[in-house]
């Protein structure tokens, strides 16, 4: 069986620069520039990796989840900073907010909620409550 110490994610982008910006200046993570692209390091120490490719295609999926303390204040700071959340079709399955919030219908106001933006490359990203 192979040996495992360690694991780490990783997605590309289209512009390291601007995902620097992005990452660093708008969201406040830290970043190691690495082999052309940028190491990540999230809140806990899990660590990401930014990678650059030329024919880059967003991901249709979420590459990163952001767990906040609270997905209504994360939103609004998001919005304050210019960066809108994706405002996706509401369903009986996936019932969304107006700010385009999925809650736990379950779990009331301050239980489980998730909702989801992009990067400058187009990628997925959410910040997400747990419940």
């Amino acid at each position: 069986m192979v040996e495992i110490v360690g694991a780490f994610s990783s997605f590309s982008v289209d512009d390291v620069p601007k995902a620097r910006e992005f990452y660093v200046g708008t969201l406040g993570l830290e970043a190691q520039e690495e082999m052309g692209g940028l190491r990540l390091t999230l809140p806990g120490g899990a660590q990401v990796f930014v990678y650059p490719k030329p024919d880059h295609v967003p991901a249709s999926h979420t590459v990163l989840n952001l767990v906040v303390p609270n997905v209504d204040d994360a939103v609004r700071s998001l919005n304050e900073q210019g960066i809108r959340t994706d405002h996706y079709a509401s369903s009986e399955q996936m019932p969304l907010d107006e700010n385009g919030i999925l809650r736990d219908p379950d779990a009331g106001a301050e239980g489980f909620g998730i909702a989801w933006f992009k990067d400058p490359a187009g990628n997925v990203l959410s910040v997400v409550t747990p419940s």
